[in-house]
């Protein structure tokens, strides 16, 4: 594979150790410790927050220890995210074929890459990926706990939750595919006004109500969109884990919020299924 089809790891360093004996260290240290606050089987999708593994990695690591399980399973992660550099209607996919990180590179699914090409909202643009991190510090994690998969990763820009929703249903797959989508909550919020504002979105997002704004989230709009997709697919929504950056590395003047939430099959949408 020539090195010009792989993105390289723009974040190490900076969000993530750059080492990876260090990122290693860290990937064990965060996923043995972490405590979920409930208990959940085979997800079919994640909310996981994308701040520098220091404020959101334990958070994180809740829903991916969740994940862990599934490594025997799961062959392909639809990877969604918002763009913060860059402003574009629709979806934003690579150039790249790949994309590294200090364990490895990940190999983009081609095919979902060549037939998400035929939608006329989603777009090839390196640019928009090139320094974008919300979807790149959830690749150290995924190849911790599931080994070799392909990848699926879309920026989503302007995009109303009945588009992201209709794309998700195209990648949707089965037992095989997972979705991920990367989002913070809440941000330059005080202590408290952050776990007041972030308890209710996270009261929404178990309600599965796909309306939020980006002041609640933001990754709302592939939030949204999962949420709409949930629905219709009969998934519910499990919260692991809802801190702040006041909670994990102190300082509580102005903190950033952080959720990680599984989407399990209902057991009442499973017994319909079967009949």
């Amino acid at each position: 594979m020539a090195n010009a089809s792989i993105r390289p790891a723009t974040a190490a360093g900076h969000y993530y150790p750059g080492d990876p004996l260090v990122l290693h260290a860290q990937l064990s240290e965060l996923l043995s410790t972490a405590v979920a606050l409930e208990t959940v089987l085979a997800p079919k999708a994640l909310i996981v927050p994308h701040g520098a593994y220091l404020y959101s990695g334990p958070v994180a690591a809740t829903a991916y220890a969740a994940l862990a399980p599934m490594r025997e399973q799961v062959r392909r992660v639809v990877l969604l995210g918002p763009a913060h550099h860059s402003q574009f209607e629709g979806f934003a996919l690579p150039a790249a074929q790949a994309f590294a990180t200090p364990l490895g590179a990940v190999a983009l699914s081609r095919s979902h890459w060549l037939a998400l090409q035929k939608r006329a909202d989603c777009v090839v643009d390196d640019h928009a990926h090139a320094l974008e991190h919300t979807l790149e510090v959830q690749l150290p994690f995924l190849q911790t706990v599931l080994g070799g998969f392909e990848l699926v990763p879309v920026l989503v820009g302007a995009a109303g939750p009945e588009a992201v929703a209709g794309l998700l249903d195209e990648l949707w797959g089965g037992p095989d595919t997972v979705v991920v989508v990367s989002s913070d909550l809440s941000h330059d919020l005080s202590y408290e006004q952050a776990r007041h504002c972030d308890r209710a979105t996270i009261r929404q997002i178990v309600d599965l109500g796909a309306s939020l704004t980006t002041e609640q989230a933001c990754g709302a709009a592939p939030v949204n969109g999962l949420l709409r997709a949930a629905t219709r697919h009969g998934l519910d929504a499990h919260l692991l884990d809802l801190r702040n950056s006041g909670d994990t590395v102190g300082g509580r003047e102005r903190v950033v919020g952080y959720a990680s939430v599984a989407f399990c099959e209902s057991p009442q949408y499973a017994c319909r299924a079967c009949h």
